[in-house]
């Protein structure tokens, strides 16, 4: 049977999803406690991989075992065993064929900043001394809707076939003193937000106009963007599945 876990994590001290030799990664302190406590060796697969410091409010990952994982137990003795920063939020049967990263339709990151100092940030928001211009990064951010070349916002020497990417939403909010950028699409390329955010602070501080915007993306030049925003404040909101998926 296959399951999906639903789970959260402050990815601080963590060097992102993916299993890595010579660091700990989610994965593979998710993969360790599946195997100690529900004597499942055969790994498991997420929706996508995050890098060092990104924080998840949902990310999705697959794994296959004879055991009756839904029961609540399972889930309670998993979280018991993990750090206290996972947390496994739900499981649920899918079809055999369910996949976490394919069968996803789309995915919603949030960037959160922090406009002035914050104690209770610092771990999960970038703090910006000097307010932005809202209103320019919104219509900045409004070109890059639709289906693009993305190239110019990714990680140079990345092994991706494609750079095309359909982005569904991205707009800013200000909400007290903290500012939220979110942005849905079908795909992300590595990096890919944090460099939006950088570029799109240089709109809001009047190091680029917003008419620049096509030019840049037409460029496919990761040196044409701005600097990437720093991971603390970047976390995967939401990845998004056909409810075919899974089992009734």
């Amino acid at each position: 049977m296959r399951y999906f876990l639903e789970i959260a994590f402050d990815g601080t001290d963590f060097h992102g999803w993916q299993r890595q030799p010579n660091a700990i990664s989610v994965q593979e302190a998710l993969e360790e406690a599946l195997r100690l406590v529900c004597k499942i060796d055969t790994g498991i697969v997420g929706a996508g991989r995050t890098d060092t410091g990104v924080h998840a409010a949902q990310i999705m990952a697959h794994v296959d075992t004879d055991l009756s994982l839904e029961e609540p137990q399972w889930q309670d003795k998993l979280n018991s065993f993990l750090p206290p920063s996972i947390s496994i939020k739900s499981i649920r049967a899918v079809q055999d064929d369910a996949h976490a990263r394919f069968h996803a339709t789309d995915r919603t990151y949030k960037y959160y900043i922090s406009l002035g100092k914050d104690p209770f940030g610092v771990r999960f928001s970038h703090v910006l001394h000097r307010n932005p211009d809202v209103a320019l990064m919104n219509q900045a951010a409004q070109l890059l809707l639709g289906t693009q070349d993305f190239q110019c916002f990714s990680r140079s020497n990345t092994d991706v076939k494609t750079y095309i990417c359909n982005l569904t939403t991205a707009h800013w909010e200000q909400e007290g003193h903290k500012l939220v950028f979110t942005i849905t699409a079908d795909r992300f390329l590595r990096n890919m937000v944090r460099a939006v955010v950088g570029t799109l602070l240089e709109v809001g501080y009047g190091k680029r106009t917003v008419e620049s915007i096509p030019e840049l993306i037409a460029s496919k030049n990761r040196s044409e963007a701005g600097a990437s925003a720093p991971a603390k404040g970047l976390f995967l909101h939401k990845v998004s599945y056909p409810e075919a998926l899974y089992r009734s």
